[in-house]
């Protein structure tokens, strides 16, 4: 079960770089919104990581 989620989410992210690949050579309309949904998914992940990242080091637990 655990496989099958785990692929399911394999093929989302790659079917998310396809369209951001296909928007920005001017793909249609729905692929435009793919792309812009995966970018910025992108984004608050990033933005997610970064607090994470400031939270461990304010906490006094560096990391290995």
């Amino acid at each position: 079960m655990v496989g099958v989620v785990l692929v399911g989410v394999l093929v989302l992210v790659v079917g998310g770089c396809v369209c951001v690949v296909w928007a920005d050579r001017g793909g249609p309309v729905w692929v435009r919104a793919v792309a812009a949904a995966t970018l910025g998914a992108g984004r608050m992940l990033r933005r997610y990581q970064r607090a994470e990242r400031r939270r461990r080091i304010n906490s006094g637990g560096g990391g290995d």
